[in-house]
């Protein structure tokens, strides 16, 4: 595994690099074809002390993308919070891939696991779609979708990108700028 670490407004110490690298190495025996880790640590000046360290922890893993992210004033206390987010990620994808292919020799083992995270991972197995709504999408250019959107209220806008000929997502990012989103097929 590739680990990239990288800060924002924040100097990364040697004593934080050995720490980052001894748990985010560890997840490597829960998920082994881990290709790459990016681990971002930003410091941000805000009125609220426990929102000022960020950790972001995205991993590449053969197709699947995997994030986490946690907020607090204590640089260690985030880095945990955030290793254990992934470690949840980890579990929930791996096992929907054990029932996606039940019956398969060669699985890896689950990643051990306490009750309170294996009950909550089971609440989320029973999450199911309740409700389908198809609309017509409009030819747009991103300024007008991002009128429309900011029109009606929402978060986040659904368009046809007249520009590129693509379905978008327009969204509203925590820093009330603007995201979008651009699939294409792989």
């Amino acid at each position: 595994m590739q680990l990239f670490l990288k800060g924002k407004n924040f100097v990364i110490s040697d004593r934080i690099r050995e720490y980052v690298e001894k748990k985010v190495s560890k997840l490597d025996r829960y998920l082994p074809d881990i290709g790459e880790a990016h681990i971002e640590i930003t410091k941000e000046s805000t009125k609220s002390a426990k929102d000022r360290n960020i950790v972001q922890i995205t991993l590449r893993s053969s197709g699947t993308i995997l994030r986490a992210e946690d907020r607090s004033e204590a640089i260690y206390a985030s880095i945990d919070a955030v290793v254990e987010k992934i470690h949840r990620q980890i579990a929930r994808y791996k096992g929907k891939r054990v029932e996606r292919w039940r019956g398969k020799q060669g699985e890896d083992e689950m990643p051990e696991l306490d009750q309170e995270t294996l009950n909550q991972l089971a609440l989320e197995q029973e999450r199911k779609v309740v409700r389908m709504k198809s609309f017509a999408v409009t030819a747009m250019n991103q300024d007008e979708a991002v009128e429309q959107m900011e029109l009606l209220g929402h978060d986040f806008f659904v368009f046809y990108n007249a520009e590129i000929g693509r379905i978008n997502v327009l969204y509203r990012r925590a820093d009330n700028n603007y995201g979008l989103l651009d699939p294409k097929v792989s």
